[in-house]
C-alpha cells in the first residue's frame, strides 16, 4: 500500500508540476510553479502522516477497536457455556488481526472448533486459543 500511494503521490506532483510549468509558460502566471510546488509538497506530507500512523498502529501492537474484540466475545461464549476470561486482539496489518483468547468452559472445544465459531469478516489471520476446565465442573467430578 505503502508504495502505492508513494507512486500516486509522485504522479501527482508531477502532474501538478508541468500544468504550472505550461501556465506558467504560455499565460504568463510564473508564479503558478512555486505554488504547485507547495501544494504538492502539503500532498505528500499529509500522505506521510497517514502512513506514519498506520505504520505505528502495527508496529506498536495497537489493540483492535472494539467493536472486533466483542465480536470474537459474543462468537465464542455462543456456543455452549464457554466464558472469555482473557482477551488480547492487536493489529497485524491494516485491516488484519491476530488474537489470544482464553477460555473457561464445562466442556472446552478443540482450537478448530473454537476457530469456526469465528466470524470470517474479521480480518483474523492468527488465533490462539487457551482452555480451562470451569471450577464448578471440577468440584462435581470430585
Amino acid at each position: 500500500m505503502s508504495a502505492y500511494l508513494h507512486v500516486l503521490a509522485d504522479a501527482l506532483t508531477s502532474v501538478l508540476a508541468i500544468f504550472a510549468l505550461l501556465t506558467g509558460k504560455y499565460f504568463g502566471q510564473q508564479w503558478l510553479d512555486p505554488f504547485m510546488g507547495l501544494v504538492g509538497a502539503t500532498l505528500v506530507v499529509n500522505w506521510s502522516l497517514g502512513l506514519l500512523r498506520s505504520s505505528a498502529c502495527v508496529l506498536l501492537d495497537l489493540q483492535a477497536p472494539d467493536e472486533v474484540r466483542e465480536a470474537i466475545r459474543k462468537a465464542i461464549e455462543s456456543e455452549g457455556d464457554n466464558r472469555v476470561s482473557d482477551l488480547h486482539v492487536w493489529s497485524v496489518g491494516p485491516g488484519i488481526y491476530a488474537a489470544e483468547v482464553a477460555i473457561v468452559s464445562s466442556r472446552p472445544l478443540d482450537p478448530d472448533s473454537y476457530y469456526s465459531l469465528l466470524p470470517k469478516e474479521l480480518g483474523l489471520v492468527h488465533a490462539t486459543f487457551e482452555t480451562h476446565l470451569c471450577a464448578a465442573h471440577i468440584r462435581e467430578a470430585l
